[in-house]
């Protein structure tokens, strides 16, 4: 059937009929679920051969988040069309700057009396689609709003298309080109709506009287703990999210006779201190004071103090110890300092509260335990961004220059840096992705000082106004600066080794990133500049050139906040960034993604330095040794990266010293096992049963027993599935080099009956060390199951090495993977299994031919056979005769991808598109194979089949 009548027939006629990608689809957005009619949008303009939109209403803060899409179409030669109007004078003259300069969009501007249009349509190479509803180009409308919109798919001989295409053409004609002209006029005359003046951001100083959401909580738990008898607490909160309000109202509740708040640098100082005065406002201004390099207010009760002058003997001593009664520490991962630990050994407050965005240290200092693991609220970037306690950001990630295939990278020196091309390419996209017409008050961070001094000569001579800072810098020097940017006089400021973190500017709207990301860490503080909420700041625009870096992988890291170290997960929230909460946006430029993609692929994520940083991180943390499974529970890194590097977990934490390995060599390989082959849960049947078999005295099991507890946690109990997890557990399945390595291991013996315990087995469980670690394992294989669906072999868009498929396929005995090759088959089961992998690579040497298999589009895969086969070939009439087989696809996007493959479900070949090809295998020879079509079941996610292609 063709596949657009297929997907009318599933939409219109029968919603059993199995559909196609064409399906007519009700897109609403669904925050919940991370779907979004955004979405929807991004994945039209990816593929289209042009496009036009029909909308009244658009907003800057919408059109970013198509910017990286026009580009990368841009660099295809591909252009669309946009028509507009100025119905209810919603459109502000800043987005018709911003429409100006996409250098493939035409714009339009109606002149209709109330135009309120909402239709996107793309042109495909072989359809047309549109998108009608109720949804403007704004943020809200593309992410957040209750809105209704309906996809539709049309060939171009459709009369609906006919008809839109029609009426598009007609009011295209009768419109008004935009123009730098026009722009000026409309903006001399702009009035915005008064609903808009209504919804226009406030100031959110002026609702900090009242604690927000961050810091109701917060302060409620900080009571809690010094109910419980507590003098320490630390506050985990993202920057931006009012962590000093939240010290002064706990300051508020607490009522200190004398309280200290110590910052490492003099400039937070003023600004801390005008919060405080704000919460306190019926105190005098007597009681704050300053304790400085020039100032010494000894006697106020509320005192801001540098580190640097109160550390000093002079200084520390003129207080008594018990002088305060509370004491904040801002920016409180600096405490492993020799000259914080000074101070905090000095005095004895009652209690004393520690601040910080970033607890995690690469100084091996604990923080944790400085303040008595005392964690008493903690609020990071992705729930501030759900909680509306930031303003919302537009992360742009940009291709940096390139010049004759060179692109800049770890290695590149100060000449590529600042060349005058690399200049002007830079300002080019600064002007793409910038704020547009508003007053840009913007910090770009660099590697070096000479960079950084370097570039804000040059971009002064192009008209800008902008300084260069660093440590080298005074504070009265920066101060200046700041000052400077905060009231317009410099656009941005160039910045190294400075301005990471413990800097209040909220002015800022555009933060630039020309260096290197060599922690997610200080990405997080460095994006965290400007996610501050102003009265005049709708959102923030964080543009990173992205070159050549082998450290670009931590982008994701820092984006999403998953520390797993997972490259699938890694990949994957590069391709699909709709993980973002709010109204904030994250979309990298196609080029940019495949450096990240890169840098994932070669990136040694289970180095011994990686893996003893993340365990030794999250037991400061915990105040105790990690279990496997606390990384799991916690997301704190991959438990499969972990306790796969030494072969199981103990191994590893024997290698760091953290523990000795008391048990059996017997003992140890049965960990080893069963880290290998159950460990990653992607079948409950095995761990089920081991589990059962450690908690419970028993020596022997009867096939009825193993049945009724496989029943009794709804599990496949039919005899097949049965004896396949037996055969695992037995080590029956494996053969050659796997037989050997795991059946020192096995846990079982089957028997006539049932199963017995292996010698090995009983004698480890005497061990109590090596039950408290076997349980471990389990108990994290469970939760590693969670993703998948036990009520099946398979689950859909899962990863299966090829062992693993057909081992949860149930083949009788393992089949070594090079005897696999693209596809097996099990002639008496009917079962054939095909796995693929699609981007082969240019030396591609793993086979005769240069096979092409490839995905035609998201319900269809164009597949090729084995060489030497024939029409006439047993598998290929089974393809043409396959009715009653299942055929399993797996497809993993190339080998960078590692051994894994996705499972896309089941297909079926078209015997229509069956034929024999020959293909060349060198030295004038050749060989036929067969090609054909297969249909998907099931219509591929199409994010998926987007990562794929």
């Amino acid at each position: 059937m063709d596949s657009l009548v297929q997907a009318l027939h599933h939409a219109f006629i029968d919603q059993q009929t199995v559909g196609s990608h064409y399906d007519p689809k009700l897109i609403i957005n669904q925050p919940e679920k991370k779907e979004f009619l955004l979405t929807t949008l991004q994945e039209e303009l990816e593929n289209c051969t042009s496009f036009t939109f029909s909308v009244a209403f658009v907003t800057e803060s919408g059109l970013n988040t198509l910017k990286t899409f026009l580009s990368d179409l841009h660099l295809k030669g591909i252009s669309g069309r946009l028509l507009t109007s100025t119905y209810l004078d919603f459109n502000q003259p800043d987005v018709f700057e911003a429409l100006m300069r996409i250098p493939n969009l035409e714009v339009r501007m109606s002149d209709k009396k109330a135009f309120h249009a909402k239709g996107y349509l793309f042109e495909h190479e072989d359809h047309q689609s549109f998108i009608i509803g109720s949804s403007n180009l704004t943020i809200n409308a593309l992410k957040t709003n209750y809105e209704w919109n309906i996809k539709l798919t049309s060939y171009d001989q459709g009369e609906i298309i006919r008809q839109m295409q029609d009426h598009l053409d007609q009011q295209w004609a009768t419109a008004k080109p935009l123009t730098q002209d026009w722009i000026d006029a409309y903006r001399k005359n702009y009035k915005p709506a008064t609903y808009q003046q209504i919804t226009q951001l406030q100031d959110p100083m002026s609702d900090y009287i009242k604690p927000n959401k961050m810091q109701i909580p917060a302060l409620d738990s900080l009571q809690e703990l010094r109910d419980a008898g507590e003098n320490k607490g630390l506050v985990i909160a993202a920057t931006g999210t009012g962590k000093t309000y939240l010290a002064a109202f706990d300051v508020r509740q607490f009522n200190p006779k004398k309280m200290l708040f110590v910052v490492h640098r003099e400039q937070i100082l003023h600004s801390a201190m005008a919060s405080f005065k704000k919460i306190f406002a019926k105190e005098p201004d007597s009681n704050f004071g300053f304790y400085t390099g020039n100032n010494k207010d000894i006697q106020a009760r509320f005192l801001f103090a540098t580190q640097q002058t109160l550390n000093r003997d002079q200084h520390l001593h003129q207080f008594d110890p018990s002088e305060f009664d509370y004491i904040i520490i801002d920016e409180v991962h600096r405490a492993g300092s020799p000259s914080y630990q000074k101070i905090l050994d000095y005095f004895t407050p009652e209690f004393l509260l520690g601040l910080t965005a970033t607890p995690e240290r690469t100084d091996g200092f604990n923080i944790y335990d400085l303040f008595d693991y005392n964690i008493a609220y903690e609020i990071r970037l992705q729930d501030a961004l759900g909680e509306d306690l930031l303003a919302p950001f537009h992360y742009f990630g940009v291709t940096d220059y390139e010049k004759d295939g060179e692109i800049i990278d770890d290695t590149s020196d100060l000449r590529q840096l600042v060349v005058d091309e690399r200049v002007d390419f830079l300002i080019e996209r600064l002007n793409y992705y910038g704020l547009a017409h508003k007053k840009v008050k913007g910090l770009i961070f660099c590697s070096r000082r000479a960079e950084a001094a370097t570039l804000s000569e040059k971009f002064n001579e192009r008209g800008f106004h902008t300084v260069a800072l660093s440590g080298a810098d005074s504070q009265d020097v920066r101060n200046a600066a700041v000052e400077r940017l905060r009231n317009g006089q410099l656009d941005y400021i160039f910045t190294v080794d400075i301005f990471n973190e413990g800097i209040d500017i909220p002015e800022i709207n555009q933060v630039v990133m020309l260096r290197q990301t060599q922690s997610s860490i200080i990405f997080i503080q460095q994006m965290g500049r400007g996610l501050r909420k102003y009265k005049d700041k709708e959102f923030v625009n964080i543009i990173d050139f992205i070159g050549n870096y082998n450290n670009n992988y931590l982008i994701p890291v820092a984006l999403t906040g998953d520390t797993s170290r997972s490259k699938d997960k890694l990949r994957r929230n590069t391709q699909d960034t709709n993980f973002i909460s709010g109204l904030s946006s994250i979309n990298f430029e196609q080029i940019a993604k495949e450096r990240i993609f890169q840098s994932i692929n070669t990136a040694k994520m289970d180095a011994v330095s990686v893996l003893k940083e993340a365990y030794f991180q999250l037991k400061a943390r915990l105040n105790r040794m990690p279990m496997l499974v606390d990384f799991q529970v916690s997301q704190a890194f991959d438990p499969l990266l972990i306790a796969s590097k030494n072969k199981n977990y103990p191994q590893f934490l024997a290698r760091i010293r953290e523990i000795d390995i008391t048990w059996s060599k017997t003992a140890d390989a049965i960990l080893n096992f069963l880290t290998s082959e159950v460990l990653p849960g992607k079948r409950a049947h095995e761990f089920i049963l081991a589990k059962h078999l450690l908690d419970h005295d028993i020596q022997t099991m009867s096939f009825d027993d193993i049945r009724v507890l496989f029943a009794s946690h709804q599990l496949p109990n039919d005899d097949e599935t049965m004896m396949s997890v037996l055969r695992i557990l037995s080590t029956d399945y494996y053969v050659a080099s796997a037989k050997k390595q795991f059946e020192p291991g096995k846990l079982i013996d089957i028997t006539v009956s049932g199963l017995v315990l292996s010698d090995g087995f009983k004698a480890a469980k005497n061990n109590t060390a090596f039950k408290t670690h076997l349980n471990d394992l389990l108990v994290t294989a469970k939760l590693l199951s969670e993703s998948y669906n036990h009520q099946q072999a398979l689950t859909i868009y899962q990863k299966y090495s090829r062992r693993e498929a057909l081992r949860f396929l149930q083949w009788q005995d393992q089949m070594v993977d090079l005897n696999i090759g693209g596809y097996v088959l099990d002639k008496e089961r009917k079962v054939f299994t095909i796995f693929v992998t699609i981007d082969k690579g240019d030396d591609f040497t793993g086979a005769l031919v240069a096979y092409e298999d490839a995905l035609l589009d998201n319900s269809t895969m164009h597949w090729f056979s084995k060489a030497g086969r024939s029409l006439n070939s047993p598998e290929i009439q089974i393809m043409q005769h396959a009715e009653e087989w299942a055929i399993h696809m797996f497809v993993k996007k190339s080998d960078d991808d590692g051994s894994d493959f996705y499972y896309l479900g089941q297909v079926k070949p078209d015997p229509t598109t069956i034929s024999e090809v020959v293909k060349d295998i060198g030295d004038g020879k050749s060989k036929t194979v067969v090609q054909m079509n297969l249909d998907f079941d099931q219509a591929i996610d199409y994010k998926l089949y987007k990562y794929l292609k």
